[in-house]
C-alpha cells in the first residue's frame, strides 16, 4: 500500500469514515500512519475500583455491566456501570446523553478515565471513554499495551474511536518495510541508535512493550525534531555562505567619542556583547545574532552603539519595533544619544503624511540620514536606501522566522541584529532561533533598584492605596493596570474604566488618566508624553503598556486581577517600573485564584529573573503558543514536545547542523531521502533555504 494512497481506497472505508476523517486533515495512508496515539493503556496506567481516592484522576478497565436513562431534577442523564474482578463505578453522562446510550452495550470491555467523585460510591462524571473489546483478546486478564488515539463526537459517530483506528491501521502494517523509504543513512541510524522508520511506525501503534515503544517515540521525536533544526541548519548556512560587499575596517570615528559621553560604565556583560557584535561586523560574512536581555539590561544602546560604528564606516542602519509608540521611543533614545554629531536619524511612521513620507524616503535613498527609526514598514513597500549595512529588529517574537526571512530579502547582506525583552528558555530559543548566534545580556546595569513584588488580595486595597498615596506625595508616579483578554475585550474596557472612575475620586488631589488600546495613536501618544512629563501622575492603563515604554520616575505597578495574567506578561509589565533612581514596587491583586495562578503569583514574588519566569512560563503553559510558534511558520510538532524532549532536540540538532555543514544543499546521494522530504513537506521552507 503505497504511502499516498487516499484512505476512501482503504478497506471498509466508506464515504461517512472518509469526510469524517478529511475534518481533522487526514486524506491519506501516510496521514493515517501519522495519526499518534494520544495515550496507551498497559497495566501501570489502570487502577482497580477499589484503589480509587475522591478528587484523584484514574483509569479504570472494566466490563459495562448495566446501563439506563434516568431522571434528574432538571434534565435526564445517562448512567453507567463499569466492573472490574474487584468492584464497580458508576459514569454518568448530562450533555449528550442520548448519544452516549448509544455507544455502549452490556457486556462491552471499556477503559473510561476521569476525576473520580464520591456519592453513593465512587463514580465519574462525563469520563473520557474508550471501547476496547476486540476478537480474541481480553485487555482485563492480559497485559496488552493498548493505544488509545485522539478521536471527537464525528469520528466516534463514524465508527473512528480507538478501536476503529485500531482496525483500521493493523491491516497497513502489513509488508510496511516494502512501501516506506528509510530516509536517513545508515551512518545516521548508527550513530543516534535510532529504530527504522518501518519498526518505529509499528511499534508506535502496536507495541509489543514498553521498551519497544519507547524507541518508536525517541524515533518519530526525533525526526521532527531534525527536520525543524535542518531547516534552521540550511539557513544559517545559506548566511555563513553569503559574502558582504560592505566591509567594516575599524570602529569608525563615533564609537569612541558616543562611548566616552556614557553616562555610567557598561556592564561587564555588556562589554561581552559588544565585542562578539564587532567580531560579526568585521566577519566577511553577515551577522545574524539573536540579543535576549531582560527588561533593563541595556539592549538599547548596544544597538546604539553598533549604529555609531555603521555611521562610522559611512553605512545606515534601521532599527525596526513592533508598535510605532516603541520606534517613537528608539527616536527619542537615538537623538539624545547622537546630540553632539553629525549622525542623522530618521523616524518613519505610519501616521506621517504621504508628503513627509515621500521627502523622508528621498532622503534616506540619497543617504542624508545614517539611522533609520520605525516600524519593520521600515524595510518593506517603497523605502530604498543607499547602503544600509545594520538592521536591528526589537522584540523579535513578534516576527516568525518566515517573516524574518522576507524580511531580510531587503536587505540581503545587511548585519541583522535581533533584539528581545522576553527572555527565552534555551530549548525554545533553539527551535525559534536556530539559526542566530545568542548573546545574552544576563547583568543589570548598575544603580538599577531591585524591584519589590507583593502579592495581595482585596481586602488589602486600602492599604496599598496610602502607600501609592505617600510615592505621589514624594514625587513620583504610578501605573494601575487592568487585564485585557480579546473574548471579553468589552467587559474587560468597561472594567477598566469603572476602575479609572473609582482611582480618580481615591487619588482626587492627583491627575488620573486612562490608556486604553481603543484610543488612537495619537491620544495615546499624548497621555503618555504627559505621564513622562509627570504632568500625570497615576496612569490606568489596560496591557497597551506593556512593552518598552520608559518612566524613570514611575514607582508603582499595581496589577488588577493579577490571576488573570501570564507569566512572561507580568514580568514585563513589572519591568516598567523602578527604571530610576528610586526602588520600584510590584503589586499583585487577586480576585480568584486557581492552583495554577497562584504558583504564576508565586514565582513572580520568588524571584526578578526573567529567565527563571520563562523556564516556569513554559513549565505551567506548555510549549504550544508561548511565543507565537504557531505563527513561526515552523513545522507543526504532532509527537515531540519541545517542553520535555529538549534532549532529544539537541541530539537532533548536533546531527541537522552537521550534516549541513557537511552537504550545505543535501546534493549527496545518501541524503537523497532528506531533501525529498523537504522539497515536499517543507516547500516554503525550501525556497527560503535556497534548496530547489
Amino acid at each position: 500500500m503505497r504511502h499516498d494512497t487516499q484512505i476512501s481506497r482503504l478497506k471498509g472505508v466508506g464515504t461517512r469514515k472518509t469526510e469524517a476523517l478529511a475534518e481533522v486533515g487526514l486524506f491519506t495512508v501516510n496521514d493515517l500512519l501519522e495519526h499518534f496515539p494520544r495515550r496507551y493503556l498497559d497495566r501501570s496506567t489502570v487502577s482497580y475500583t477499589t484503589d480509587l481516592q475522591k478528587d484523584s484522576q484514574a483509569t479504570i478497565v472494566g466490563k459495562v455491566t448495566g446501563t439506563q436513562m434516568r431522571r434528574g431534577r432538571k434534565r435526564s442523564y445517562f448512567e453507567m456501570v463499569v466492573a472490574d474482578e474487584r468492584g464497580f463505578l458508576k459514569c454518568r453522562w448530562f450533555n449528550g446523553a442520548k448519544w452516549i446510550q448509544k455507544r455502549f452495550t452490556k457486556g462491552d470491555v471499556i477503559a473510561v478515565s476521569g476525576k473520580v467523585d464520591f456519592y453513593g460510591g465512587f463514580q465519574m462524571v462525563h469520563p473520557d471513554f474508550d471501547i476496547l473489546s476486540e476478537e480474541g483478546t481480553n485487555p482485563i486478564n492480559t497485559g496488552i499495551i493498548v493505544p488509545l488515539y485522539p478521536s471527537g463526537q464525528k469520528l466516534q459517530s463514524a465508527g473512528l474511536d480507538s478501536r476503529g483506528f485500531r482496525r483500521l491501521l493493523r491491516p497497513l502494517m502489513d509488508g510496511l518495510e516494502q512501501h516506506l523509504d528509510e530516509f536517513l543513512s545508515d551512518e545516521l541510524i548508527t550513530e543516534y541508535k535510532l529504530t527504522g522508520m518501518s519498526q518505529a511506525l509499528r511499534d508506535i501503534h502496536f507495541p509489543e512493550d514498553m521498551d519497544s515503544l519507547k524507541q518508536a517515540q525517541y524515533r518519530l521525536k526525533f525526526n521532527e525534531l531534525f527536520f525543524m533544526q535542518l531547516l534552521l541548519a540550511v539557513r544559517r548556512q545559506s548566511m555563513v555562505e553569503a559574502v558582504k560587499q560592505n566591509r567594516f575596517e575599524g570602529f569608525g570615528e563615533y564609537l569612541e567619542s558616543q562611548y566616552k559621553k556614557l553616562p555610567y560604565e557598561l556592564t561587564g556583560a555588556q562589554k561581552r556583547v559588544m565585542a562578539e557584535i564587532w567580531d560579526d561586523l568585521k566577519s566577511s560574512h553577515p551577522m545574524n545574532r539573536l540579543l535576549q536581555g531582560d527588561v533593563g539590561s541595556g539592549k538599547t544602546v548596544i544597538s546604539l552603539l553598533a549604529a555609531a560604528i555603521a555611521a562610522g564606516n559611512g553605512y545606515q542602519s534601521a532599527i525596526m519595533a513592533p508598535t510605532e509608540i516603541l520606534a517613537e521611543q528608539h527616536y527619542k533614545n537615538a537623538i539624545q544619544f547622537f546630540e553632539g554629531t553629525p549622525i542623522r536619524v530618521v523616524l518613519l511612521t505610519g501616521s506621517q503624511t504621504v508628503a513627509q513620507k515621500r521627502d523622508l524616503r528621498k532622503a534616506l535613498k540619497e543617504g542624508y540620514y545614517h539611522v533609520a527609526i520605525g516600524t519593520h514598514a521600515l524595510i518593506q513597500g517603497k523605502v530604498h536606501f543607499k547602503n544600509l549595512q545594520l538592521v536591528v529588529i526589537d522584540e523579535q517574537h513578534r516576527f516568525g522566522v518566515l517573516q524574518r526571512g522576507e524580511l531580510l530579502e531587503k536587505a540581503a547582506e545587511a548585519d541583522v541584529l535581533v533584539m528581545t525583552a522576553t527572555p527565552i528558555p534555551r530549548t525554545l530559543s533553539m527551535t525559534l532561533f536556530g539559526d542566530l548566534a545568542v548573546s545574552i545580556l544576563d547583568e543589570l546595569p548598575a544603580g538599577r533598584q531591585k524591584i519589590l513584588t507583593r502579592k495581595v488580595d482585596v481586602h488589602t486595597l486600602p492599604k496599598v492605596y496610602d502607600f501609592i498615596k505617600d510615592e505621589l506625595n514624594a514625587g513620583r508616579q504610578a501605573f494601575v493596570v487592568f487585564p485585557l483578554i480579546e473574548e471579553s475585550e468589552k467587559i474587560d474596557l468597561e472594567a477598566a474604566t469603572l476602575g479609572f472612575e473609582k482611582l480618580s475620586t481615591q487619588f482626587k488631589e492627583f491627575k488620573v488618566a486612562l490608556l486604553h488600546g481603543r484610543m488612537t495613536s495619537d491620544e495615546k501618544d499624548m497621555i503618555m508624553q504627559s505621564f513622562s512629563r509627570n504632568e500625570i501622575q497615576v496612569l490606568v492603563s489596560t496591557t497597551v503598556i506593556e512593552v518598552g515604554i520608559d518612566i524613570p520616575n514611575a514607582t508603582v505597578m499595581l496589577i488588577e486581577n493579577a490571576e488573570r495574567f501570564g507569566l512572561a506578561q507580568l514580568h514585563q509589565l513589572r519591568g516598567r517600573i523602578g527604571r530610576g533612581e528610586h526602588r520600584g514596587v510590584c503589586v499583585l491583586v487577586h480576585r480568584k485564584l486557581t492552583q495554577d495562578s497562584i504558583d504564576r503569583l508565586n514565582i513572580m514574588v520568588e524571584t526578578l529573573d526573567g529567565f527563571k519566569i520563562a523556564e516556569e512560563d513554559l513549565r505551567l503553559r506548555g510549549a504550544g503558543d508561548i511565543f507565537g510558534t504557531r505563527q513561526s511558520g515552523l513545522p507543526a510538532l504532532k509527537i515531540a514536545n519541545i517542553l520535555y524532549d529538549g534532549a532529544i532536540l539537541k541530539e537532533a540538532r548536533k546531527a541537522a547542523f552537521t550534516l549541513i555543514h557537511q552537504d550545505p544543499h543535501l546534493r549527496k546521494n545518501r541524503h537523497r531521502g532528506i531533501r525529498e522530504i523537504i522539497l515536499e513537506k517543507y516547500e516554503a521552507f525550501s525556497n527560503l533555504a535556497g534548496i530547489g
